[in-house]
């Protein structure tokens, strides 16, 4: 079967222009706002699918590439749901009068929260004002005075009891700032020292036994001078207890009616009631002694006003303006921003906190909603990871210090009440990030159930188009830019068609559409004009962009013009040819032709990678080397050993190389150097190659062709060069403008191959030649010249095989 002819591309063939003709707009102002989706069918319904699952386990992960939509895409479709969802009641944090270190919280109706803050700050301020003036009232004070006066007449009845047993006695008692001092009489007279130390002995023996009487008497008393006092003031609490309750009960009784439905709050104010009670003090003036100077009310100063934190309110978490339910964008998902805080307050070289420092994170607000997180940023932070895990799998959320929470700090701190956790966790990562996640965390696994998956690209079809071009259109409306032409939306979609590397396919990684749109917008306002963003102002802003990134490949097409590097692009040499190869440097790929060499001789090493042999090899590109000798040994040794050693090497070439891309180029370069027919320098080729002999696809064909035409321009075109790719690549030709004027004008050329001996015959001239019926080649082709080379191969190596033997024998018999 003749083998099929290679057919030169047209210039139509490398460039698919767009005509958005059937649109029929002149401008942008004449579409309306992007409203759908651009393309991603699959991961919109995965996207509903996993919102529309109420369980826990079933949160989102997007998987996509930077730039393709995925935060657009979630925002959008959140938007649109959450306002069918109910909007999510508030949270409150209260003091916990059973143990202060741990804050209650409570969950209130929606709307409540800032209410029952509102009340709780007015029947405060109601209680600052009624408790003192109930207290100053004329019933408190005769009250008051009734029993005190009662205090007053027991302890001096009392005490005149004491003087009167003391003076039968003759026992004389005295009061002082000390306490009561009992002094002996004799004669009716205080016993000075003297006077003592002059009686005799049982005087004194007397007068010791009347004083100790006396002093048990004195304790006596005081000791039920301490119990009067003591019932007098448990009487004066009493009454203060009665009063306050009187000035409490109502306005109690009121909040209580008001929030009869939620049995937490009831139980609350109860505790509230019991702790006014139990501190009447704090909301009465400052005194030392009561009045009338009794001991026993005194009160030490205060060191700071009086703030009655325990009955205020921690609103946590207010939705009163929430419509729907929230959706939360975090962008910087610290700890305490995602998880929230417990602020502290320095206080004399102290710090200080209590439940109303808590402050809210962002699972906290979307709770009852959504929360979105980037991977990367989240992975960015300690513990956030495993913390989120445990929040999701719980259903609960804890606002804890950090080093608290990890066993690293033994101080006394706040452990508020967890709060119940019902949302919806949306993260967007890599694809990398997620099969590192699914296939090492168990937890992800059981938590991310739904899998949300991006494309990078999306057919070019006239739905697509028109997706396309309103796209375009709502990024002029959004970001202020000059309406653009017919012309300059064409430029833009087959800009986007270069970005995905498909004749037929559109790039959704819009990121990078909206940046040249913007960029074009800038040329188009530079240039003046009447306000329109047109072809030109598109080629210009991708040239623009391009030039300000391509400074190393101007530097590498300088040293090729001035002959450094070495690339021939006229005539025809044996054993060399021109392959391609991409280099990237972040922002910008371009394309570089290699000159590679063969040399072939007798031996039994087979195909010999310099590359490899260096280390200079990566492992792809090993395999490819490898697969030339499979082509070689089932092409032309079927009847004949293959006595072959060839070395191939990349010329000039200082770092690693991989891929097999090169393989065609070293298949032919060998092919060259074994039938001694000359490869045209004035091409170069790229593809790899099966141990079939057929061509196979590969990547960055665009940067290739123009990196040999940028060569071949630099040292001068000639009108015969052109680059050589497998057929299957055709599709991805998009073309710069240059070159696709120079495939117009015939002064390069573009060849797609399907088999190495298409290939051979472009890059050589000569007929690759097919296997007869006698099983040989066409006398006279490459393939007839591969082979006879091989075969003198495998007899001169079989003769001298033989010849080395004899030489043996010989010398081992003249032994």
């Amino acid at each position: 079967m003749p083998m099929r002819k290679v057919q030169e591309l047209k210039a139509s063939q490398v460039y698919r222009f767009c005509d958005l003709s059937q649109l029929n707009i002149k401008t942008t102002d004449d579409l309306p706002p992007c409203t759908d989706f651009i393309g991603q069918k699959r991961a919109v319904e995965s996207i509903e699918f996993g919102i529309g699952m109420d369980y826990s386990e079933y949160n989102i992960f997007l998987v996509g590439p930077t730039g393709v939509g995925k935060s657009t895409t979630i925002e959008t479709m959140l938007a649109r749901v959450a306002k069918t969802k109910p909007t999510p009641k508030d949270w409150c944090y209260v003091y916990n009068f059973q143990d202060p270190n741990e804050p209650k919280a409570f969950e209130l109706p929606t709307g409540r929260g800032k209410l029952f803050k509102k009340d709780m700050e007015d029947f405060l301020h109601i209680l600052k004002t009624d408790i003192p003036r109930a207290f100053e009232s004329k019933e408190f004070e005769e009250q008051k005075q009734a029993v005190m006066n009662e205090f007053q007449r027991q302890k001096s009845v009392l005490f005149e009891e004491l003087q009167k047993k003391a003076g039968e006695n003759n026992i004389q008692i005295q009061f002082s700032p000390t306490g009561i001092i009992t002094i002996p009489l004799l004669e009716g007279k205080p016993v000075s020292q003297e006077q003592y130390n002059a009686l005799d002995e049982a005087a004194r023996n007397d007068i010791i036994n009347r004083k100790e009487k006396t002093d048990n008497e004195v304790a006596e008393a005081l000791k039920a001078a301490r119990k009067i006092e003591n019932e007098a003031a448990e009487r004066l609490k009493e009454l203060e207890r009665r009063v306050a309750l009187f000035a409490v009960r109502g306005l109690i009784e009121s909040l209580s009616e008001k929030y009869q439905l939620l049995p937490q709050i009831i139980d609350y104010f109860d505790q509230v009631q019991k702790h006014i009670l139990e501190n009447i003090d704090n909301f009465l003036p400052d005194k030392n002694m009561q009045a009338g100077g009794m001991p026993f009310a005194y009160r030490m100063p205060q060191q700071q006003p009086q703030t009655f934190t325990e009955y205020k309110v921690n609103v946590f978490i207010d939705n009163s303006l929430t419509e729907g339910a929230p959706v939360i964008f975090e962008s910087h998902p610290t700890y305490p921003n995602l998880f929230g805080s417990i602020e502290k307050e320095a206080r004399f070289g102290a710090l200080f906190t209590d439940f109303t420092m808590i402050r809210p994170g962002s699972l906290a607000k979307a709770n009852g909603g959504y929360v979105v997180l980037e991977a990367l940023d989240m992975f960015k932070f300690p513990f956030v990871w495993d913390s989120l895990k445990k929040a999701i799998e719980n259903q609960e959320l804890r606002i804890e210090d950090l080093y608290q929470q990890f066993g690293y700090s033994s101080t006394i701190g706040l452990r508020p009440e967890p709060i119940k956790l019902d949302l919806k966790v949306i993260i967007a990562g890599n694809s990398y990030l997620y099969q590192m996640l699914y296939a090492y965390d168990e937890d992800f696994r059981k938590l991310f159930k739904v899998k949300a998956d991006f494309d990078s690209v999306v057919d070019r079809d006239d739905t697509t188009l028109s997706q396309y071009s309103c796209f375009i259109k709502s990024i002029c409306d959004r970001d202020g830019l000059n309406p653009f032409d017919r012309s300059g939306l064409e430029t833009v979609i087959e800009y986007s068609s270069r970005l995905s590397g498909d004749q037929s396919k559109l790039s959704v990684q819009l990121g990078s559409i909206t940046k040249i749109l913007k960029e074009a917008d800038y040329w188009a306002k530079q240039d003046g004009g009447d306000r329109l963003t047109k072809r030109a102002h598109v080629e210009k802003a991708i040239e623009e962009k391009i030039y300000r990134s391509n400074m190393v490949e101007e530097k590498i097409q300088e040293l090729i013009a001035k002959g450094v590097l070495l690339v021939d692009t006229e005539g025809m040499v044996t054993g060399q040819i021109n392959g391609l190869a991409v280099y990237n440097t972040g922002d910008y790929a371009f394309g570089k032709p290699s000159r590679i060499t063969c040399e072939t001789f007798m031996g039994t090493e087979g195909v010999v990678n310099i590359e490899r042999k260096s280390r200079m090899s990566g492992n792809i590109h090993d395999k490819g080397v490898l697969i030339l000798s499979g082509y070689i040994g089932a092409k032309y040794a079927q009847n004949k050993p293959l006595s072959l050693s060839a070395s191939i090497g990349f010329e000039q070439s200082y770092e690693t190389i991989d891929g097999d891309s090169a393989s065609a180029a070293e298949l032919i370069v060998l092919l060259s150097s074994l039938s001694g027919v000359p490869v045209k320098q004035g091409l170069a080729i790229t593809g790899s190659v099966n141990q079939k002999g057929q061509i196979q696809p590969i990547g960055g064909v665009n940067e290739k062709v123009e990196g040999f035409y940028d060569v071949c321009k630099a040292k001068g075109i000639t009108g015969e060069q052109g680059v050589v790719i497998p057929y299957q690549n055709v599709k991805n030709l998009m073309l710069k403008k240059e070159v696709v004027e120079a495939v117009k004008l015939g002064k390069f050329h573009i060849y797609p191959v399907e088999t190495i001996d298409q290939a051979i015959e472009t890059m050589t001239g000569k007929e690759a030649g097919a296997r007869g019926e006698g099983g040989k080649f066409k006398r006279g082709s490459i393939n007839y010249l591969v082979d006879k080379k091989l075969r003198e191969f495998a007899e001169d190596y079989r003769k001298f095989g033989k010849q080395q033997a004899q030489k043996k024998t010989n010398n081992s018999n003249e032994k």
